[in-house]
């Protein structure tokens, strides 16, 4: 028989010029530590590549966990991606290869929560968003809502990318016999 763990997938936010986590990665991380410990044997997916600033997101977010003394057998790493379409689909491979990981529960911030899980369920993957503590409060109304307005417009485009490429796979894979 085989065991399911909950996989807890902490998507990607800001690090600072310091190399310090964003007011999002902290909160990101301390709602999927809080639920985590509601959970037997919980793994925890950090994705996140190089930013802006600092090392790549899922570094930090691997060191949080590892403070909060998340032994590291249980932190699943994705530091490649350069934004959320490339997480999703970097994400999905690993839990596709770790089929031992179910449920997975979606940490991110509300406004992010309906692109993340929307892009997943086209990748084959059923998630369950995280009740998150929101950030509304430290970035102000204005800002929270040019975040989810940019959502908006970033589910139609990332959705016509994904099946995009979902649609080119059985190509790409006849090719790669043709062609190896």
């Amino acid at each position: 028989m085989n065991v399911q763990h909950t996989c807890y997938v902490i998507m990607g936010a800001a690090v600072w010029p310091d190399g310090q986590p964003s007011g999002a990665m902290r909160r990101r991380v301390e709602g999927a530590l809080r639920l985590g410990k509601r959970t037997t044997d919980p793994y925890y997916l950090v994705t996140g590549g190089q930013g802006k600033f600092g090392p790549p997101e899922a570094a930090v977010m691997e060191a949080l966990l590892k403070e909060a003394e998340i032994p590291q057998d249980r932190i699943l790493v994705e530091s490649q991606s350069p934004d959320t379409f490339a997480s999703i689909i970097e994400c999905t491979l690993i839990l596709k290869k770790r089929d031992c990981l179910r449920p997975v529960i979606l940490c991110t911030d509300r406004y992010h929560i309906p692109r993340c899980r929307w892009l997943f369920y086209l990748s084959g993957i059923a998630t369950t968003a995280a009740e998150m503590p929101s950030g509304c409060r430290a970035n102000g109304t204005l800002r929270w809502t040019y975040y989810y307005l940019r959502e908006i417009f970033a589910i139609p485009w990332d959705t016509a990318i994904l099946i995009g490429y979902l649609c080119a796979a059985p190509i790409r894979n006849a090719i790669s016999t043709i062609w190896p």
